[in-house]
């Protein structure tokens, strides 16, 4: 057996134990402690923030505070802040976007 075939099985088995793993242990999953919760539910949030916000303050791959991206990403943070409604905050973020590309 080649050092690739080789190196190919033995990804194969670890991926295979990484997986079947979480089946073997899922009965020690089920509680999970309060202090573990709590950074869990941190996670969403911070993933979001780390796709967002590059994509307003760098579009080019340069920080530029003065674009509309960024405009139109702080008025849409406003209205989902205020009104929690995710229709509306697409509707005014996509048409404030639009809007100030116009100037």
């Amino acid at each position: 057996m080649s050092r690739t075939w080789a190196a190919i099985v033995l990804a194969g088995i670890g991926t295979f134990a990484m997986r079947a793993s979480f089946l073997a242990l899922a009965h020690r999953l089920s509680e999970v402690p309060p202090w573990a919760q709590r950074i869990l539910r941190q996670i969403p949030p911070a993933a979001l923030a780390a796709l967002v916000i590059p994509a307003l303050v760098r579009p080019h791959g340069e920080i530029d505070l003065w674009q509309p991206r960024l405009a139109a990403g702080l008025l849409a943070a406003l209205v989902a802040w205020r009104t929690k409604n995710v229709a509306l905050t697409l509707v005014i973020g996509i048409g404030a976007l639009m809007l100030f590309q116009e100037f």
